[in-house]
C-alpha cells in the first residue's frame, strides 16, 4: 500500500496538484461514485449476471479505480496512514456485524434484516 501511496503522491507533485483541498477530493468521489451507481441505473441484475457482463465489467472497473485513485488521493494529502485506517475500519464492522450473527440471518442480502437493525442500535448509542 505505501508503495501505491507514493505512487500517487507522485502523480499529484508532477501535476502540482498536491495541495487540492479536501473538500474538493471528497466532491470528486462522489461524482465517480454517482458515475459507478449510473452503471446499475434502471437494472438490478445478480452478481454472477454482472460477472458474466465483459463490458460491465471494464465499466466497473474504470469507475471504481477513479474512486479509488481520489480516496487514496485524499488519504496521502491528509498525511493518513491508508492501509491502517482501511483494517481499523474493518476490525470495527467485523465487531459490528459478527460474521456468525449475519451468516444465520434469513434475510436476502441488502433488504432490511439484521444488518439494519444492528445499524440502527449503533445509531440511537451515536456510534
Amino acid at each position: 500500500m505505501k508503495r501505491l501511496e507514493k505512487k500517487i503522491y507522485k502523480y499529484l507533485k508532477e501535476r502540482r496538484w498536491d495541495d487540492l483541498r479536501p473538500s474538493d477530493i471528497a466532491k470528486s468521489i462522489m461524482i465517480e461514485g454517482a458515475e459507478l451507481l449510473e452503471l446499475f441505473q434502471w437494472s438490478n441484475l445478480p452478481l454472477e449476471e454482472i460477472k458474466r457482463d465483459k463490458e460491465k465489467i471494464e465499466e466497473i472497473k474504470n469507475e471504481l479505480a477513479d474512486i479509488f485513485i481520489y480516496a487514496i488521493d485524499m488519504s496521502v494529502l491528509l498525511g493518513l496512514d491508508t492501509e491502517k485506517i482501511i483494517r481499523k475500519k474493518l476490525a470495527y464492522a467485523a465487531k459490528k456485524y459478527p460474521a456468525e450473527i449475519m451468516k444465520k440471518s434469513k434475510e436476502e442480502p441488502g433488504t432490511e434484516g439484521q444488518y439494519w437493525r444492528i445499524k440502527k442500535a449503533y445509531r440511537k448509542k451515536g456510534l
